[in-house]
């Protein structure tokens, strides 16, 4: 009798003729997270198994791979050979000390010479004999003994099941560029769209010495938490600092907000091209802030000439953002007081109904604006992030 994990996946399960190329995907990223962890990793047609690991090594094996994305849970179980006897010794140390029980049997070798039904009753009977406290309750129990019977003559018995992160296996959606700001929602942007099979590069604008050390490595903090969903991860620091004194400058006070988003999204496009990304993503959240107004999401989004930008977060409401940040780990990181360039150069009165018309205007008044924009582009600062 072995202690094992079980595995499944999430939506893969759906695929038609490509379902190769995502389950190589996640056999791949599931191997990465196991990586100077000893044991072995058994991948057969619909089950995963994790296998030959010391008792004391599995719940850290069980939360590295609750952080996969593309799977969708994994039970603790025990395998054995698949004859009744086997089965019921391991159905012991799995069911409960008290209470009712349902046995459920999923039979895949149909050449076994018993069936599901029949194996059912069978375990059950025994284990009413077995423990006289326990009662059989076949529509709302206890606690539930599942029964997977797979072929070449194996069994894994076990009493439950751990929901994992679910989502698409990272990389299989392709590669984009996310901005990753020091604040709350950024981080929460770019967890949901890694869940959604993207392998991302964060991008962060960075204006010393107006902001600080301390807030750029908070970023990269914020990257090492992220890592551990969507594996290593770059992240590009650009400097930010004399586009936004020359925006202030030069610009209208009103329109500074407005004018640095257009410049963020000027330099997100160009290095997204170098760094071959296929997208762009953002935490804006529709209302928000006076930035993220329908006709500042407009006017900001126009000078973006070929990649989507995807903002998942556009409908949620603010608590809800900090409740997935919580789950995620970013939320702590995200509430350190060390501020990121959007608190920079702040004015009184932002415009929240900006025209592209006006915001042009007042872009002609910036004494080398493109060669500014350029410069940021090629000074970045990388930063390689490993999982923790």
């Amino acid at each position: 009798m072995d202690n094992v994990l079980v595995l499944r996946y999430s939506e893969i399960h759906l695929k038609g003729k490509n379902r190769a190329f995502f389950e190589n995907l996640l056999k791949k990223n599931i191997l990465e997270k196991l990586e100077g962890l000893e044991c072995r990793a058994e991948f057969t047609y619909g089950r995963y198994v994790i296998c030959d690991y010391a008792p004391e090594i599995e719940r850290v094996i069980a939360e590295r791979l609750k952080k996969v994305f593309g799977l969708f849970s994994l039970s603790r179980a025990k395998r054995v050979i698949s004859s009744a006897d086997e089965i019921f010794e391991a159905s012991k140390e799995v069911a409960p000390k008290s209470g009712s029980f349902r046995v459920t049997v999923n039979r895949a070798d149909k050449t076994l010479p018993y069936t599901s039904v029949w194996l059912a009753r069978e375990i059950g009977g025994r284990l009413l004999g077995y423990n006289h406290t326990l009662e059989v309750d076949l529509h709302n129990p206890d606690s539930i003994i599942y029964i997977d019977v797979r072929d070449r003559q194996t069994a894994y018995v076990y009493s439950g099941y751990e929901y994992c992160a679910g989502g698409m296996p990272v990389g299989s959606a392709g590669r984009g560029l996310t901005l990753l700001s020091g604040g709350i929602d950024s981080p929460v942007s770019t967890y949901m769209m890694a869940k959604r099979g993207l392998k991302l590069v964060a991008l962060h604008f960075w204006s010393y010495p107006y902001t600080s050390i301390e807030a750029r490595d908070k970023v990269v903090d914020l990257a090492r938490i992220l890592s551990d969903y969507t594996g290593k991860m770059q992240v590009l620091v650009v400097p930010f600092t004399k586009i936004q004194e020359a925006i202030h400058k030069f610009a209208e006070s009103n329109y500074m907000i407005t004018l640095v988003r257009r410049a963020m999204m000027r330099i997100t496009e160009k290095v997204a091209d170098k760094y071959h990304c296929q997208c762009i993503i953002n935490g804006e959240d529709l209302g928000q802030v006076a930035s993220q107004t329908m006709e500042s999401i407009t006017v900001t989004n126009s000078v973006i000439e070929r990649l989507p930008v995807f903002r998942p977060l556009i409908g949620f409401d603010k608590i809800d953002i900090i409740e997935l940040s919580k789950k995620i780990g970013t939320y702590d990181v995200s509430i350190k007081p060390f501020e990121d360039c959007c608190t920079v150069f702040l004015p009184d009165s932002p415009v929240t109904k900006p025209t592209i018309r006006r915001a042009e205007f007042n872009e002609s008044k910036i004494e080398g604006y493109d060669e500014l924009i350029d410069e940021a582009v090629n000074n970045l600062e990388v930063f390689i992030v490993p999982e923790r």
